[in-house]
């Protein structure tokens, strides 16, 4: 079930918003300014973010400006403002559409649920999505919670392999054979330390250990 953060002041349109998107299976959680969103931003995990641009406190160019710092989660400008220079100033700041008030809430529907197919499919080989985590194979980039995690390529590959073997254990001589190669001369403890490395990064229990044995991945619908 996605998950929307609407940051909108104006009350009755944040209301209206909730409703529709409950209604239609979404997870809803709502700001009034722009302080608030950016806290609940930071708190919460999100697939996408309805942002108002008038809003108290910051306003949601400073809003957006703040999270494209460390996010790439989808967002969609709600607002009054319809001018040429109004809305290219947003798609500069990487939104991912701007729409007008007042708006067809059936049209923002068929919107947001494009937006989502487009960046939650994860294309074969390329990007795989685990629970809270979006790991990119193309540029080696990885998100917890829609904020990006800085790995190393080595601890990159090490996720990358645990996570296209879900359920099955990876023992420290495979990972060495698949991700080292001829390029490693050292003792099987240089798993040991990237894995240690990758859970302190991560700040998520997704690795187990098998004690003397390897490393593995639960599938994602496991609990």
């Amino acid at each position: 079930m996605n998950s929307i953060l609407i940051i909108e002041d104006d009350l009755d349109i944040q209301e209206l918003l909730k409703e529709y998107l409950t209604n239609s299976g979404y997870v809803v959680t709502t700001a009034e300014d722009g302080v608030e969103g950016i806290s609940a931003y930071q708190r919460g995990s999100f697939d996408l973010i309805l942002l108002d641009l008038m809003l108290p406190k910051i306003d949601g160019y400073g809003v957006c400006e703040l999270i494209r710092k460390e996010s790439d989660i989808p967002i969609v400008m709600l607002t009054a403002l319809d001018r040429e220079e109004e809305q290219l100033k947003g798609f500069d700041l990487n939104i991912d559409d701007y729409i007008t008030k007042p708006f067809s809430m059936s049209i923002l529907l068929k919107k947001i649920a494009a937006i989502l197919r487009r960046t939650l499919s994860a294309t074969p080989g390329s990007r795989q999505v685990y629970r809270d985590l979006i790991a990119d194979h193309e540029a080696y980039k990885v998100q917890i919670k829609g904020k990006y995690v800085e790995l190393t390529q080595k601890e990159f590959e090490v996720l990358w392999e645990l996570l296209s073997n879900q359920d099955r254990i990876l023992t420290r001589q495979m990972l060495l054979n698949r991700l080292w190669k001829y390029d490693f001369y050292g003792d099987e403890r240089v798993v040991d330390t990237h894995i240690k490395n990758l859970r302190k990064k991560l700040s998520v229990d997704y690795i187990k250990t098998l004690r003397g044995v390897g490393y593995s991945i639960d599938k994602a619908d496991k609990k």
